[in-house]
């Protein structure tokens, strides 16, 4: 299928390792032109940006002018914009419970997971209107619909998160500008897997094995695994063609099965 992302401008965050990276990987194999934050880059990125046409940027997207300074720096790189991804998250586990959680937890959660893609979009949107068509693709999560306490801080984060999206795609639809959200389940990133991921620190909480708690929440899947970051970002890029031109204000769960109301 033909995406007609060839010579895009496309700015990706949280661009250095997991879904980020997929979906910058992928644009950048479609044409796109990718520049891509990141706190502190990576190898993967660094070798992405030696094969294509990716610029990495290295920026604190939980700052209140880092957002703004990194669309400000690919559009001076690129000159135009087509497509924002919203990647940039973080997720702590509280198995303490909601009494162990402090205004400083929140704060920090919502930062990273709601407004620095507030002030992206904010910073992104001027651009995007400039353009005939154009996209934004939100990166939420199933916790948006399906509240865990166990990430009770991080679920409310992605709830207003979609919810923002969905107002933005009411408003910014007529002008050309779509936005969706994706919302993955468990997936094979450090965010989960990592070292101080949510499985190793609910194994630490609970007196088990990492490996234990991964496989745990992969049998709540119908199809008894994790997602895959490339088909997160598969997803994503359909999204951002104009494959889906009609497509807005809409969320797409892929989750292999795990949320089972309708």
């Amino acid at each position: 299928m033909e995406l007609n992302l060839t010579g895009k401008v496309a700015v990706v965050t949280g661009a250095s390792k997991g879904i980020g990276l997929a979906v910058t990987r992928a644009l950048a194999e479609e044409g796109a032109l990718v520049a891509a934050a990141s706190l502190h880059g990576s190898p993967e990125l660094d070798l992405l940006a030696e094969r294509w046409h990716v610029h990495s940027v290295q920026v604190d997207l939980s700052t209140d002018t880092g957002p703004a300074a990194f669309v400000a720096e690919a559009v001076e790189k690129y000159e135009h914009l087509d497509v924002l991804v919203n990647n940039v998250g973080a997720v702590r586990p509280r198995p303490g419970g909601f009494a162990a959680l402090t205004d400083e937890d929140c704060m920090t959660t919502f930062t990273i997971n709601f407004f620095a893609a507030l002030r992206t979009m904010r910073a992104a949107v001027p651009h995007l209107l400039t353009r005939r068509k154009s996209s934004i693709v939100t990166i939420s999560s199933v916790n948006a619909f399906l509240p865990d306490p166990v990430v009770i801080d991080y679920s409310a984060a992605k709830a207003a998160l979609s919810n923002l999206c969905k107002s933005l795609s009411k408003e910014l639809g007529p002008r050309g500008v779509r936005v969706n959200t994706v919302s993955p389940g468990p997936v094979e990133t450090d965010l989960w897997l990592g070292d101080a991921g949510v499985a190793a620190t609910l194994a630490t909480a609970q007196g088990t094995q990492a490996a234990d708690v991964q496989a745990g929440a992969a049998a709540q899947s119908v199809t008894g695994r994790f997602t895959r970051p490339h088909e997160v970002a598969d997803l994503v890029l359909l999204l951002a063609s104009d494959r889906t031109s009609n497509v807005t204000g809409a969320d797409f769960v892929i989750d292999g099965g795990l949320i089972t109301t309708l």
